[in-house]
């Protein structure tokens, strides 16, 4: 199947990959459904029943998912006539807000119901945990940055919901940009000799070189790096390395390594560019979202 032009549409702003979608979409619904239909609601739903529901925010956040809730519904073929989406992404939302709104099938409403809450929630999570660093770092210059810390097969949906959260996305995968590790340095016994082997077989991607010390960051500024990730040095050593960058020109500098929200600030006034968060994509809580049917109706 092919999504509506509505869903499209949404989906082309988000920056979302329809084909992509429609995969992690039907691998969800199958799921559900891979022992059976839903038996629960076949024994107590009569066939062509009618209601209207909503999904409702528990507590506050920002909301991510909306599109792809959008795209459950139409994939089980509820008529997205009947839904609405009363927030955008990247909006806040307050405990009680009325997020979605659905008329229609009532089966096919249920039927999508726990797939579409399952990545609203996640989704809505990680944006809001973003939205909390951004806010912390407002006023110091730097930003803060996801990682590929992300769940297996999710990661354009999660990274999506870091830019909706206000932050910035670094590697996608593996071939968009390079990022040299220990192990990179090991395997090509140094890091000079690690940027030149780099360099030459894609001179065009960016390149970041991972520092553990001082030495290894005077190293990488030798060997014409201007991307410097500083993975798990103290405030002192994260000054100091941003002093030597600052020295050389044009250097940027990326602080990485057990990052806490309540030492953000602090972390980012040593003048590093960004902040590098794993914990956004695999450990943010899920943001509690509900769906109910509305009485009467």
């Amino acid at each position: 199947m092919t999504f509506g032009v509505r869903v499209q549409a949404l989906l082309d702003e988000a920056g979302v990959d329809s084909g992509e979608l429609r995969r992690l979409v039907r691998v969800a619904l199958d799921e559900d459904l891979r022992y059976g239909p839903d038996v629960t609601s076949e024994a107590t739903i009569e066939v062509g029943a009618e209601a209207a529901g909503d999904a409702v925010a528990r507590r506050g956040g920002v909301l991510c998912g909306g599109p792809v809730a959008l795209a459950v519904l139409e994939t089980v073929g509820f008529p997205l006539h009947g839904a609405s989406l009363e927030v955008r992404d990247g909006d806040r939302v307050e405990a009680g807000d009325l997020v979605l709104g659905c008329r229609g099938p009532l089966r096919l409403m249920l039927l999508a119901e726990r797939t579409m809450l399952n990545f609203m929630t996640h989704l809505s999570g990680i944006a809001t945990s973003t939205a909390a660093w951004v806010s912390a770092l407002e006023g110091t210059g730097c930003r803060v940055r996801d990682t590929r810390k992300t769940t297996p097969g999710l990661r354009q949906l999660e990274k999506y919901a870091v830019r909706c959260g206000g932050g910035e996305n670094h590697r996608r995968g593996l071939g968009d940009a390079a990022l040299i590790k220990d192990n990179h340095v090991a395997g090509a016994g140094g890091i000079g000799a690690a940027v030149r082997a780099v360099r030459r077989m894609a001179p065009a991607v960016e390149l970041e070189v991972e520092c553990d010390t001082l030495d290894q960051v005077r190293e990488a500024l030798e060997a014409g790096a201007r991307l410097i990730l500083l993975d798990n040095m103290d405030l002192e050593h994260l000054r100091a390395a941003v002093h030597l960058g600052r020295e050389r020109g044009d250097v940027r500098f990326e602080a990485s390594g057990s990052m806490a929200l309540a030492h953000a600030r602090a972390v980012a006034e040593t003048g590093v560019d960004y902040i590098a968060v794993g914990a956004l994509t695999h450990s943010s809580p899920a943001l509690d979202l509900a769906f109910d049917l509305r009485a009467g109706q």
